[in-house]
Parts: C-alpha cells; structure tokens; sequence
C-alpha cells in the first residue's frame, strides 16, 4: 500500500506565507470576512472581470478555502480545484455548468443515490441519462448516444465496490467528445488518481475520507483550468453552494492525518473483510481486493479504504437487522469516512424491485471499518453473526 511522499509532503505542508515577522503559521489562517476592499475602483472593476482568481467577495474566491483549493488539485495531479459546501454541491455543478438541453448523461456501475436522483430530476429540463452495470469498456462503448456530453464514472462503486478499468474508459469518452467525470471520494487521490489515467473531473464527496471526523460536509471538483473556469462561472458563482472557511479549515486539518488514517483504514478494512469471507453466515464479500468485486481487468488502485459491503447467507430482512441492531461498535447511520465505523443495509424493506434492477442482494449490509481496531470490530462482527 506505497503512498506518495509527494502526496504525504502536500498532506502536511502548512502551504501559507510567512507572516511579516519572518514565523509562519503552522495551520492556515481562517479569513472570515464576505467581501474584500480595493484601492481604487480600476482595481475593483478589474477584479470583477476575473473573478475566479481575484479576492472579490467570498461567494468566489476565499484565501482558506484556495489554501485546500491548492492542496486538493496537487493531490490529485490536476490544474484548478474548487471547493463547495457538499458533496451533491460539486456533482450539481459539474452537470449544471457543462450540461445543456438535449444532452445526456452515461452513468458506469452502481452510482450514488443522490446523484441519480439529481440526474433524473434533469430530465424536467431536456437532460436524459442511462445507468450502465454492464461496466466492461465495449459495453460502455455500445451504450454510448450521438449526444452523450458527459460519462460518469464511479470506481469502485457504490454498495458493491466494483473496480472498472478506468484508464479504457476514459479513452472511449475522449474519442466519442464527451466528458468524463468519476467519483473518487471511496479511493481519495492517495488511493487512485484518475487525472494522470485521462478522466476529465474528478468529484470528491470531502466530508467522508478527506474530512474524516464526521464534523463537516463538503465537496471538490479538479480538472483543467478550461472545464474549471466553465463551471466557475456557470454553476459554482450562480448556485452559490460555497464552501465557507471554516469548514475548509476542518478539511486542511483532516488532510494533515489523511495518509495515516488512510493506512489504517486499509490494512483493518483488509482484516475484517478477510473475517467475513470466512465466516459460515457470510454467502460473499464485496470489497475491491477479493474477485467477486474485482473484474478481469487493471486496478488503478493502489490501496483499499475501509468502506465495502457482505451478503448473508439469508436474504430475511428480520436476518439483517438482527445483525445490524446486535452491534455495539458500528454505529447505525448514513455516510461513512470517518473514525468511528458505521453500518448500513440497502434494503428498506419497500424497495426489492429498485434492489433488483440495479442487482444489489437484498441481504446486503455495509460497514465503514473505522479506527477503533480490527481485533474489537471482528469481536463485534462475530457476536452479532452469531444471533443467526
């Protein structure tokens, strides 16, 4: 699981200016202020004429929030990043700065709830969407339209961690001229960097991994400055999903421990993930490092978050939550990223025909391993597999 130094200096780097006394500051300062004053009115009108990279007023640009801005791009091998105030902020902007009536949008593996509810509510403005399981690259290319603008990608995906070859994917959009997009909040950029592989954006939900202490929500977009600066001024200044500088403040403090955490994450998540594989109640793991979630093709992976999802033998949604409510060291809630691990299940109880449609086992549960250690999570596991 080999980190960057790179990646591991940009994580740690305070990336702020001295002060005037020659000390610098070893955590970025938060300038809390709406709106910045000019010396004369031709620098505010010059200002106003570029305001994605002049100090104007803080619904554009933030010296906190550029801080993390930078650290973010770095990290992910990209030229511009920009930072909103959620997750579902960054994928609403990327679709609403570059997408138009008439065109449409490819969705590759299981995809975040949200995003494809966002995608369906488009349709009311003449924006039409497809979702793909079938996630091998000639697949993507049968399904692609004449008007497919954009291809989003989401690797590994959600509720079942199936990898895709990203690098194959992303050339098909580039020869079709459409846009590609993926969701890389599971990996974040020390896991897998899809930027250098030829993704156009790549989106960050920064409240789970990025984040890390279940204390603040936010999203990024990275890409080229080209793609950026149309989505700055289409989608982030009108929208105004924002993220404000404390919050991004919370974030540079996450990014100071993110390989550390990052590490632990993976070689727990690996840990009781290997448990589960093992155990009589457990019909399949789905976790990126084991065949079942890992097609036949290359992973752009360099390391395993602590987030993926098992199958009991039983499908009986009396099973499931029997198993969820006897844990004492997952907590039941949404989300997950953080340093306490969590547990989740698809299924409602109302929503078989959604779970079938999009191939998800109706006994599934998923687990984000946090850092309470791999001995006492697979106690707990075991306990509660065994009210079976």
């Amino acid at each position: 699981m080999p980190v960057d130094p790179t990646d591991i200096a940009t994580c740690l780097d305070d990336d702020t200016p001295p002060d005037t006394g020659g000390s610098a500051p070893m955590a970025a300062p938060i300038v809390q202020t709406s709106l910045f004053a000019f010396p004369d009115v031709q620098s505010l009108i010059d200002g106003l004429g570029a305001e994605h990279e002049t100090h104007v007023y803080s619904r554009g640009r933030n010296p906190t929030v550029e801080v993390l801005e930078r650290k973010l791009a770095r990290l992910e091998r990209g030229e511009v990043c920009t930072c909103f105030a959620s997750g579902m902020a960054a994928v609403s902007a990327v679709m609403l700065g570059l997408l138009r009536a008439g065109d449409h949008i490819l969705f590759v593996n299981h995809t975040y709830g949200p995003t494809l509810q966002l995608a369906r509510h488009l349709r009311r403005f003449g924006i039409e969407h497809d979702l793909l399981l079938d996630v091998d690259p000639d697949r993507v290319r049968a399904a692609l339209r004449s008007n497919t603008r954009l291809l989003w990608l989401e690797s590994p995906g959600t509720m079942l961690c199936r990898t895709l070859d990203v690098g194959a994917i992303a050339g098909i959009a580039r020869e079709h001229g459409a846009i590609s997009c993926i969701d890389n909040s599971w990996a974040t950029p020390l896991f897998q960097k899809p930027i250098p592989l030829g993704v156009d954006l790549v989106v960050h939900s920064a409240s789970k991994y990025i984040g890390g202490h279940s204390d603040v929500i936010a999203g990024a977009v990275i890409g080229s400055a080209e793609l950026m600066l149309e989505i700055f001024q289409r989608a982030f200044m009108l929208n105004g999903g924002i993220l404000a500088p404390f919050d991004a403040w919370l974030l540079l403090r996450g990014l100071r421990t993110l390989p550390a955490r990052m590490r632990q994450h993976h070689e727990d998540g690996l840990r009781v993930a290997s448990f589960l594989r093992a155990h009589d109640s457990v019909r399949r793991v789905f976790h990126p490092a084991f065949p079942v979630a890992q097609p036949d093709h290359p992973s752009s992976l360099t390391g395993f978050a602590g987030l993926f999802s098992f199958e009991l033998n039983t499908a009986d949604l009396d099973n499931v939550r029997r198993v969820i409510d006897s844990l004492r060291r997952f907590r039941i809630g949404v989300s997950w990223g953080g340093v306490e691990s969590l547990v989740i299940t698809p299924n409602r109880g109302t929503n078989a025909a959604d779970l079938d449609a999009q191939r998800i086992p109706h006994g599934l549960i998923r687990i984000s391993v946090g850092l309470e250690g791999a001995d006492v999570l697979i106690d707990d596991l075991d306990t509660a597999l065994r009210t079976l």
